[in-house]
């Protein structure tokens, strides 16, 4: 039976001298494609799929017990409580685990930038700069330069994971997760032949029509701004409103702490353009809270700051949220990383989304670094209790497609679309990944059930 080129690399392991460079991205587009086809050297694509917890792996949550330094402690029983709740909540909360599980691991040596955290609830819609709404990845703070199969790994797992909580069958999970796959692959080889400032303006528009996704952009369309502020404040007088009280999720912060808040918005305003500063000077700051956001990021000190326009009826929300550094960052050695986490997280942003968010910049607070944002403007994300039949496979298709997009745009599309080929070999190899990863999951979520019942860790039902 002839060789195929994934068998390669037992030969090729005993020819080093036949190792090429990476052309430079000027490079004709045959020779990149072909450079990337090469990569299959190093890593075969079939390979891709397999996955075994190393005979040293660490107990998952000790892993996560030290990911758990610098946080607040007494809310961090509330990321224990949110990650118990099902195997894909322990998932979004377990990202320094599936960084152990992979970051020491072989990869084919194509770097992009990652979104580092690329799981379903992780895509979403948000209004643009003119009112639009858009569909696309929007969590960054585990963002890192690095391989691409650790994002693609990810976001096929969370597939599985959350048909499964859906109560989808697992043949289903499995197609879902390969869905992911074939998505990526054939949107990069589309992608490696577009031009650079198409890439860069092109958003992905499958989404607008059809599956769960227009139901999301119904719910964002909804969440206006005003919306977002009346949830969490309440009305001290006509046209003026304070944030309201329920401890520990939501907490007025006190006049000390709220002013080095606001002394740190200062800073923060040095990050945006000038035009930016013109609308933010528009507004004045009149009361700041402490929120409790997500489920990985709890513990993190994270600030609202309620801002209001001429006349009281024109909020605007900045959040203000500890940025603390990827969970990716000590398996690959990049390049021309900031140094201030939440400028790594801005940029990151700024890399992978084709509409980005106006106000998003970075300041220091006591010594701690932090993103800065537009709190909730018309945000909502997927309710995966409806991935299930074919909105499964509808979203799974949208979430590979995005996935592409980010990676065409921050890697070389050529050479990942050259690694990837036109077979579904690297498709079938992935979806068996997830489903072992998920499978993988499922245990160290019982564990952390198992530790919760037995007293040995603290947590708050979610």
């Amino acid at each position: 039976m002839g060789r195929t080129s994934d068998d390669a690399p037992k030969a090729a392991a005993k020819r080093p001298g036949r190792r090429r460079r990476a052309p430079d991205r000027w490079a004709p587009r045959a020779e990149r494609e072909a450079w990337g086809k090469s990569r299959r050297e190093a890593l075969p694509r079939a390979a891709q799929a397999e996955w075994k917890p190393a005979s040293d792996r660490p107990d998952p949550l000790d892993v996560l017990r030290a990911s758990h330094a610098g946080r607040l402690r007494d809310l961090v029983p509330i990321k224990w409580g949110r990650m118990a709740a099902s195997p894909f909540g322990f998932f979004r909360g377990a990202v320094p685990v599936m960084a152990l599980d992979l970051g020491p691991g072989p990869h084919a040596g194509l770097h992009v930038q990652l979104c580092g955290d690329a799981h379903v609830r992780n895509l979403g819609a948000y209004a643009s700069p003119d009112g639009r709404l858009v569909f696309d990845l929007n969590d960054f703070d585990q963002a890192w330069i690095g391989p691409f199969e650790w994002d693609l790994k990810r976001l096929a797992a969370s597939v599985v994971l959350a048909g499964r909580e859906a109560g989808e069958r697992e043949a289903r999970c499995r197609d879902a997760a390969e869905t992911t796959a074939r998505a990526w692959r054939e949107t990069l080889v589309r992608f490696a032949g577009t031009s650079v400032l198409e890439l860069y303006r092109r958003p992905v528009l499958r989404h607008m029509n059809r599956g769960p996704v227009p139901a999301t952009l119904a719910r964002a369309a909804r969440e206006t701004p005003a919306r977002a502020v009346a949830k969490l404040t309440h009305e001290i007088r006509p046209g003026a409103r304070r944030f309201r009280k329920a401890p520990p999720l939501l907490v007025p912060a006190p006049p000390a702490t709220a002013k080095r808040v606001l002394r740190a918005l200062r800073a923060y305003a040095e990050t945006v353009s000038d035009n930016r500063r013109l609308v933010l000077d528009a507004f004045r700051p009149v009361d700041v809270a402490f929120k409790v956001v997500g489920t990985g990021s709890v513990g993190l000190r994270d600030w609202i700051v309620l801002c209001e326009g001429p006349g009281g009826d024109d909020p605007l929300a900045l959040q203000v949220k500890q940025a603390e550094a990827s969970a990716w960052a000590p398996w690959h050695r990049a390049t021309g990383i900031p140094g201030h986490e939440g400028c790594r997280v801005a940029r990151a942003q700024h890399r992978i989304q084709t509409v980005v968010d106006p106000f998003i910049g970075w300041t220091t607070l006591e010594g701690r670094p932090y993103l800065v944002r537009r709190f909730s403007d018309h945000k909502a994300s997927v309710d995966t209790t409806t991935l299930r039949g074919a909105s499964l496979l509808e979203y799974a298709l949208v979430c590979g497609e995005l996935l592409a997009k980010a990676h065409a745009r921050t890697g070389d599309p050529a050479a990942l679309a050259g690694y990837a080929g036109t077979t579904d070999r690297l498709d079938r190899a992935l979806a068996s990944f997830a489903v072992a990863y998920a499978d993988q999951t499922e245990k160290d979520h019982a564990r952390l059930v198992a530790a919760i019942k037995s007293g040995k860790v603290r947590a708050v039902a979610a």
